[in-house]
């Protein structure tokens, strides 16, 4: 495949809260949005009110026309879905991906959702000669890079990934897929060890995880299971994934009554910082890659937006269903990203950034 860097990108959903931040990132490094989605009010408002999106291409489709999406896609070099619930949207755009020939990347963090597109297209993505890129965000993307570069091609032994959330105020879209995500487990628990993905009945474990300074140590909820948990043992051995996020975190994304992200700097990200702690052993050495940032709805617009610009540039060669880690240099895909969008360290063995959080129950 020929770099493909001067063609528009069509970003579906992208009137959708991360939808927004992917078309905002996309027009700053110089690339062309065409905006899409089911609504054709709220594409034209977007268009009208974003800056630098005045004279962008509007092109309505809903998931369940695919004629529609097919028209939509015309001329395209790439599709970005935003639009959850993706066990709605996933499968349609990805089909009409296929047909149009064209790479397809989404910030699912639906679990089930991730799984399905690996199950169901990693064949016929493979024949069609076409990359498939699902959950490239903060989570699923963000983890696997980072447990790749730590791991730098060893086999994991462990792999635990901890989340430093300062608060979580949920959008529309989180609510929605994570009611998706609740009726497809029947109130069940997801987690993966001994190499799968299984449910369980049971409550969820709490403790407490060692964060890197300044925050220390922190009451978290175990087995908080995120995408990353189907992406990373795609392309890497990792018999039991630990995930954890911080107590007040999981308080704040299952109140009912909390309220969305409230936009407090001139990109609309807002004052929620996060702390992704991924420590990892193999062969008996411990390492850990640590990132920060601000808002985690935002920071997936640079993940996304960066994978599709590789992409595009013809630096992935494999085709299928692909996990970041399996197909980027992760370390350099890191570094990329910082500082402007977050910041990245990655413990080498001896030395000082060397050792790994714990978890006490």
């Amino acid at each position: 495949m020929g770099s493909n860097q001067t063609a528009p990108v069509l970003v579906y959903g992208a009137y959708g809260h991360t939808g927004r931040f992917v078309v905002r990132e996309l027009l700053d490094r110089g690339m062309t949005p065409i905006l899409s989605g089911r609504d054709p009010d709220k594409l034209q408002a977007l268009a009208a009110a974003l800056p630098g999106a005045a004279g962008l291409e509007v092109r309505a489709a809903s998931a369940g026309e695919p004629a529609a999406l097919d028209r939509a896609l015309h001329g395209a070099g790439a599709v970005i879905n935003c639009a959850g619930p993706f066990a709605d949207t996933a499968g349609p755009v990805i089909e009409a991906a296929l047909r149009a020939r064209i790479p397809y990347l989404d910030v699912a963090a639906e679990v089930e959702a991730v799984s399905d597109t690996f199950t169901r297209f990693a064949d016929r993505a493979r024949e069609a000669g076409v990359v498939v890129l699902p959950a490239m965000a903060f989570y699923g993307g963000l983890g696997d890079l980072m447990a790749t570069a730590a791991l730098g091609g060893a086999a994991a032994e462990e792999v635990h990934i901890a989340y430093a959330l300062s608060s979580w105020h949920p959008t529309a879209g989180t609510r929605g897929s994570g009611k998706v995500s609740r009726s497809r487990r029947g109130g069940r628990r997801l987690v993966y060890a001994s190499g799968r993905l299984g449910h369980r009945d049971d409550a969820a474990p709490t403790g407490e995880w060692s964060f890197p300074a300044p925050i220390g140590d922190r009451a978290v909820v175990g087995e908080f299971t995120t995408a990353d948990s189907v992406t990373i043992p795609r392309h890497l051995s990792a018999p039991d994934i630990h995930t954890f996020m911080t107590l007040d975190a999981v308080k704040d994304v299952l109140a009912p009554d909390a309220a969305p992200p409230a936009p407090v700097d001139e990109r609309g990200r807002s004052a929620q910082t996060f702390l992704v702690d991924v420590t990892v052993r193999a062969g008996g050495t411990r390492r850990r890659a640590v990132v920060r940032g601000q808002d985690i709805y935002a920071v997936s617009a640079p993940l996304v937006v960066e994978a599709a610009h590789r992409i595009l540039g013809a630096e992935v060669e494999a085709t299928g269903v692909l996990a970041p880690g399996e197909v980027f240099d992760a370390h350099a895909f890191l570094r990329s990203l910082a500082p402007h969008h977050l910041s990245y360290e990655l413990g080498e063995p001896g030395t000082g950034a060397e050792g790994a959080g714990t978890s006490r129950s």
